[in-house]
C-alpha cells in the first residue's frame, strides 16, 4: 500500500500531499526535504501520514528526512494549530515565525540544500599508551614546548580544549603525528550545571508571598502577581523557578524587550549557571537553533529566558511559565503573521504541557484585573517595597499654569529644574522620560507652513539632528535635514521634541553634568545597551533621558528623581487603552527612583492635571482606576467584555481597496450587524506606499468566538474572488492591542 504524509511548509499555503518511498519513512513532526515548484527544495514538517492518493495531480515524493528524529513534540503540534485558528493565520505562517532559520535551510535547488549541523569545537586528547618514561624524558629534554603541553593535558585528566590550550599549531601537529594526541571535533556542550543554586534571601512580606502563590497553584493554573515596583518579584520568581527544576521540569521565563533580557540572563546565570537558555530575536541564527536544539534534546531542568518568540521553543517537560510585565503591551506581535500575543499564547502552553503560569506586573492589564475577580486567575498583592524603602513622592506639574508664570525652560517646568538641581547637588542621579525618539516631531517653514513628509507614508518625518536627517518611523525613508525650506526657501523650524531635544537641553541647562541617552537610536546592540546602563549604574553619568526603555525592569540605587516631560502625549490617542496605558507606563517609571534609602520624586509634567489618570497616578490608586475604566469599558463594549478582531485591507490602487474594503464590510455588516464597525481609514492611511482600511468587530464574550472567526475566514474568501481584491492584502488582528 502506497504511503503519503501531508507536508507544512514555511509558507502561506496549506498543507501539501508528498508520497513517501520504502527508504523514506518519516515520523509524525519530522524535517523532510521536499522539492515544491519547478526546482525549489524547502524543508517541511510532516503532519499527518496517511494512504490516501491525492485527488487530481502528480504526487512529488519526500526527498530525504533531514534529521535523526522529529523537531516538533506531539503538543507542539497541537499548539501551532491553535495558534492558527485563533490568530486566524495559516500553519506555514506560524512555522515561518517558530523555527530557527537554519533548521528550515531552503535552495534553489536539491544539490544546495544543506541541512543544520551542530556547532563544534576542537579537543586535544591525550593517548596515555603512546607515552612511557625514556619518551617523557626524551621529550623533556629536546621538545620542551611538546612536553608542557603533554603535562597541561596529564593534569587536565587528558583533555582540553584546543582554544585553552597554551600551544602552537605545529607543537599540536607533531604530537598528533607521533599518535601521542588526538584533535577531536565535537558539538559544543552547554556549560555545566552547578550542584548548588544561589537564591536570593526573601524578607518576611516576600517570603509569605511566596507561600500564598505555591497555595494558590493547588486550586489555580494561573495566578497574577501585583507586587508594586520595587517590591522583589524577580526573587520570588527565582524561588519558584527554583523549585520547579529541582524536579526536573522546565522553565519559560518572559520579558517584554529584549533590553532587559542581558541584564536578566546574567543574573540567573548566577544563580542557575548552565541551565539557562537564552531566546530572542538578536541572537545570531546558529545560538537560535542551538539553543533550540538543546532543549528539544533536553531531558528536562532547563530555564528559558527571553521575548514573546521563546513560546515557539520545543517544551515536552514545562513545569512553570513566568510572565513578567504582564501588561505590557510588546507581548504582541503586530508584523508578520502570526499576530499573536505572548502572554496568552504562553499561558495556552502551559495550560497544553499541565504547567502553572505566573503572571507579574506592577501595573496589571485591566483583562488580566477582571481574570481575577473572576476567579478564573489568582490574584496575590506585594504592596511592599524591599527593604522597607517608601514609595516615591508623585508631583503633578501643570505645564499650561507654569507657561503663564513664566516658570519654564526650554521643556522643562521650574519644579523640574529646581527638583534636577536639588538632587545634583546631593550627588544622585536623575532620569528623565520622553515617550518620543529624535530631536523634533517634525519640521515645518515658518512662512508657507510646508512640513517635510514620507513620499511612501502619510506621516511627517521626524527630525534627528545629530545625523542631520529627517526620517520616516513607519518604514525607515530618510532625506537630509533641509537649511530652507524647498517651497518658498523660508527658515524651517523644528516642531515638538523628542529624546534627542531634551539630551541637548538638558545639558545646556546643566553643563556640568554628565548626561547619557537611551532610545531606539543609541540602542543598536546589546553590547551599547549594557554600555550605556552599566555607565550609569557606575555613576559614570548623572542624568539618563530615555524612551520607555528606561522604564522596564532597570534598577539603579542612586536614582532619586524622576521627570515625566510630556505626560498629555501619553493620553492623546485615539486608542481605547489610553488611559490604563499612560497610568501603567508613569508608575513604571515612576517605580525606577528611590529604590534604596533616599525617597524618590516624581515628577509629572501635563497641560491637563485634572485628568482623572493624574489622580489616580498621585494616590497610586490601582483599584479605582481599575474599576472606573471597566465600568466605561462595559458602557462602549470594549475588552475584556468582547473581544476585538480588526481585519486590515490595504494595496496600492485606492479604488481597488475601496471596491474591495466596501464589499467585505457589506457582507460582515449582513451576518454580524451592529458588532461590525467601519470600513474606515485609519490615522496613518498610508504605509510603505499601500493605502489602508479597516474594519473593527466587537465579538460578546458570551458568543462563540470560534463561529465568528470562521465566518470571518467564509466572508473574507468570498471577496478574495472578486476581480479588483486580486492585488489587494487582507490581514487579520485578533485581539487588537
Amino acid at each position: 500500500m502506497n504511503r503519503y504524509a501531508d507536508i507544512l511548509l514555511p509558507l502561506a499555503q496549506p498543507l501539501y500531499t508528498f508520497a513517501l518511498s520504502a527508504e523514506v519513512q518519516p515520523a509524525l513532526g519530522s524535517a523532510v526535504a521536499v522539492q515544491f515548484g519547478a526546482r525549489s527544495v524547502y524543508t517541511g514538517i510532516v503532519w499527518r501520514l496517511h494512504d490516501e492518493p491525492p485527488v487530481r495531480g502528480r504526487v512529488k515524493s519526500v526527498l530525504r528526512v533531514v534529521y535523526d528524529r522529529p523537531i516538533l513534540h506531539p503538543v507542539q503540534m497541537r499548539f501551532w494549530e491553535w495558534i492558527a485558528d485563533y490568530y486566524m493565520c495559516t500553519l506555514g505562517e506560524v512555522m515561518r515565525m517558530a523555527l530557527p532559520a537554519e533548521i528550515k535551510p531552503h535552495s534553489a535547488n536539491a544539490d544546495e540544500f544543506v541541512a543544520y549541523t551542530p556547532r563544534c569545537e576542537k579537543v586535544l586528547a591525550l593517548d596515555e599508551a603512546a607515552l612511557d618514561a625514556d619518551v617523557l624524558s626524551r621529550m623533556q629534554r629536546r621538545a620542551p614546548k611538546r612536553y608542557a603541553l603533554v603535562a597541561a593535558l596529564q593534569q587536565a585528566g587528558g583533555v582540553v580544549l584546543r582554544r585553552e590550550a597554551k600551544a602552537d599549531a605545529a607543537v599540536i601537529r607533531h604530537l598528533a603525528d607521533e599518535g601521542i594526541i588526538s584533535v577531536i571535533e565535537r558539538e559544543i556542550v552547554p556549560e555545566s550545571v552547578a550542584d548548588t543554586v544561589a537564591l536570593p534571601t526573601l524578607s518576611p512580606a516576600q517570603s509569605q508571598t511566596l507561600e500564598q502563590i505555591r497555595s494558590a497553584f493547588d486550586e489555580r493554573d494561573t495566578v497574577l502577581l501585583h507586587g508594586v515596583t520595587s517590591s522583589g518579584k524577580t526573587e520570588i520568581y527565582m524561588h519558584l523557578i527554583a523549585q520547579t527544576l529541582a524536579v526536573g521540569r522546565d522553565v519559560l521565563y518572559l520579558v517584554p524587550e529584549i533590553s532587559a533580557t542581558s541584564q536578566l540572563v546574567e543574573r540567573l546565570r548566577r544563580a542557575f549557571g548552565g541551565r539557562v537558555i537564552p531566546c530572542h530575536s538578536r541572537l545570531t541564527p546558529a545560538r537560535r537553533t542551538g539553543a533550540y536544539m538543546r532543549l528539544l534534546h533536553s531531558e528536562g531542568g532547563n530555564l528559558v529566558v527571553g521575548t514573546r518568540s521563546a513560546v515557539f521553543m520545543p517544551f515536552e517537560h514545562l513545569g512553570l511559565v513566568v510572565v513578567d510585565e504582564e501588561h505590557d503591551g510588546g507581548y504582541k506581535q503586530s508584523e508578520p503573521a502570526p499576530r499573536y500575543n505572548g502572554r496568552d499564547a504562553a499561558v495556552m502552553l502551559a495550560a497544553m504541557l499541565g504547567a502553572k503560569s505566573l503572571l507579574g506586573s506592577a501595573t496589571p492589564s485591566i483583562e488580566s484585573y477582571a481574570n481575577s475577580l473572576s476567579g478564573k486567575y489568582a490574584r496575590i498583592t506585594l504592596d511592599e517595597r524591599y527593604g522597607g524603602t517608601l514609595p516615591p513622592k508623585i508631583i503633578i506639574s501643570d505645564t499650561l499654569r507654569a507657561v503663564k508664570r513664566g516658570e519654564r525652560k526650554y521643556r522643562f517646568n521650574k519644579i523640574l529644574l529646581d527638583k534636577i538641581t536639588e538632587r545634583l547637588s546631593r550627588g544622585e542621579q536623575v532620569m528623565l522620560f520622553q515617550n518620543r525618539l529624535g530631536y523634533s516631531s517634525f519640521v515645518e517653514c515658518s512662512e508657507c507652513g510646508w512640513t517635510a513628509r514620507c513620499p511612501h507614508c502619510n506621516v511627517s518625518l521626524a527630525e534627528h539632528r545629530s545625523s542631520h536627517t529627517l526620517r520616516c518611523r513607519y518604514c525607515g525613508y530618510s532625506m537630509p535635514l533641509p537649511e530652507r525650506c524647498p517651497a518658498c526657501s523660508g527658515r524651517v523650524e523644528s516642531m515638538g521634541f523628542g529624546t534627542e531635544r531634551v539630551e541637548n537641553d538638558i545639558s545646556e541647562l546643566f553643563p556640568q553634568a554628565s548626561v547619557l541617552r537611551l532610545d531606539g537610536d543609541t540602542l543598536v546592540s546589546d553590547a551599547a545597551c549594557n554600555r550605556i546602563l552599566s555607565a550609569f549604574a557606575r555613576h559614570e553619568a548623572d542624568i539618563l533621558v530615555g524612551t520607555q526603555i528606561i522604564a522596564k525592569g532597570l534598577d539603579f540605587d542612586n536614582v532619586t528623581l524622576v521627570g515625566i516631560l510630556n505626560a498629555d502625549n501619553l493620553l492623546n490617542t485615539s486608542d481605547f487603552r489610553a488611559g490604563e496605558r499612560a497610568w501603567q507606563l508613569i508608575m513604571q517609571v515612576a517605580g525606577r527612583c528611590g529604590r534604596r534609602n533616599t525617597e524618590g520624586e516624581v515628577v509629572v509634567q501635563t497641560a491637563e492635571p485634572s485628568h482623572p489618570v493624574f489622580g489616580w497616578i498621585a494616590d497610586g490608586r490601582y483599584d479605582a482606576m481599575a474599576s472606573a475604566l471597566l465600568a466605561e469599558r462595559q458602557m462602549f463594549s470594549y475588552p475584556p467584555y468582547t473581544r476585538l478582531l480588526r481585519i486590515i485591507v490595504r494595496g496600492a490602487s485606492t479604488d481597488a481597496l475601496a471596491v474591495t474594503v466596501g464589499a467585505l464590510g457589506e457582507r460582515l455588516r449582513n451576518r454580524f450587524g451592529s458588532r461590525v464597525f467601519g470600513p474606515v481609514a485609519p490615522i496613518i492611511d498610508k504605509v510603505r506606499g499601500e493605502y489602508l482600511m479597516e474594519i473593527l468587530l466587537k465579538i460578546e464574550v458570551s458568543a462563540s468566538f470560534a463561529r465568528a472567526r470562521s465566518i470571518v475566514r467564509d466572508e473574507i474568501a468570498e471577496v478574495r474572488h472578486l476581480r479588483e481584491s486580486r492585488n489587494i492584502t487582507i490581514i487579520c488582528d485578533v485581539d487588537v492591542q
